[in-house]
């Protein structure tokens, strides 16, 4: 017989709660009780959970109390808050947030790469950042054929990395825009209608941006690489949803690119979408609401014999972000395929 699980959702109202909810039933995840949790302010809601809809409860200990997987959807203050409680009780705390990524003993998890470290988690396991997600499905399989000397990214991050207000915020200025309005931005720093600008979050002392920071740092880790080069530069545009990359990969020796055409064809989490003659490849608006990375525009750096350029799109909210979490959830459960 098959076990179920009592699982709570922390921050169930939000993007990638909601988003959590929903992948919870299409894959049927196997849950004796579901707890739907979030602030005050959002206890009453309701959500749907396939033909069923549940209700959203205040996230306080008597809530939490019985939960043996915990999914966190919440800003990095909150999960800090209730980590200690859920680990004391005997829960695994899957956290979406930047809480405790970088803790070294916390296991930083993309199933398709380094599924491995679960085995050392002490009741907390850290989702990646959404970006890197994306981006070490694309790295991985080609590094453990021939390991990546150095790693250039350059991103093109969606409106939906700033959750569901970003979103909203981009549809509503672009209205304004359109109607002749001034785009007043509010969640974002500057306007985000018909405009980009370097990503938003805190610049530290060597002038590279937390975003850009995430995808350094987080990638090595992952990759158990402490010290593998690796640069960014995260760039908010005005897409609604689903992140986009370019990657430039150097390795010690030329790897052909039919090679790595072949590798990332077949990879986990991946789906190539090339049509050469048409100019086609991935687009976020085809990324959206999938659970693929798609990868294409896979081509020879014509400045350096020993690197590849690739494209990618992925759903910042989905695989990015809630689909990671769940499928982490599936293989503490020994269900993920």
């Amino acid at each position: 017989m098959t076990r179920e699980y009592c699982v709570a959702v922390l921050g169930a109202t939000g993007a990638v709660g909601t988003e959590m909810v929903r992948l919870l039933h299409e894959r049927k995840f196997p849950i004796s009780k579901l707890r739907l949790l979030a602030s005050e302010r959002s206890a009453g809601r309701w959500i749907a959970f396939g033909d069923d809809t549940l209700p959203v409860e205040v996230l306080n200990a008597e809530n939490l109390r019985g939960v043996d997987i915990a999914l966190g959807a919440t800003d990095a203050a909150i999960a800090r808050e209730w980590a200690p409680f859920l680990q004391s009780q005997g829960s695994v705390f899957i956290d979406n947030s930047s809480a405790f990524r970088m803790d070294p003993t916390v296991p930083l998890v993309v199933p398709e790469v380094n599924p491995e470290d679960l085995e050392h988690h002490l009741g907390i396991v850290a989702n990646p950042n959404c970006s890197t997600i994306l981006m070490v499905l694309a790295v991985w399989p080609l590094h453990k054929v021939r390991a990546v000397k150095r790693l250039v990214i350059s991103t093109y991050q969606a409106a939906s990395g700033a959750g569901a207000a970003g979103m909203i915020e981009l549809q509503q200025q672009t209205q304004d825009v359109l109607d002749g309005r001034t785009a007043k931005p509010e969640v974002f720093p500057h306007p985000i209608a018909f405009n980009l600008f370097p990503h938003n979050s805190s610049i530290g002392e060597d002038f590279y941006c937390e975003e850009e920071k995430k995808m350094i740092l987080e990638t090595r880790k992952m990759f158990h690489a402490d010290h593998l080069p690796i640069t960014a530069t995260c760039v908010r545009v005005s897409v609604l949803r689903a992140h986009s990359e370019s990657l430039n990969i150097e390795f010690d020796a030329p790897f052909p690119v039919d090679e790595a055409r072949a590798l990332l064809a077949k990879a986990p989490g991946v789906r190539l979408v090339e049509d050469w003659s048409r100019n086609y490849f991935p687009m976020p608006n085809e990324a959206s609401d999938q659970d693929d990375v798609l990868v294409g525009r896979i081509r020879q750096d014509l400045s350096c014999p020993n690197a590849l350029e690739l494209w990618l799109c992925g759903d910042q909210i989905r695989k990015g972000a809630a689909l990671n979490a769940v499928q982490i959830a599936e293989c503490l459960c020994g269900r993920f395929d």
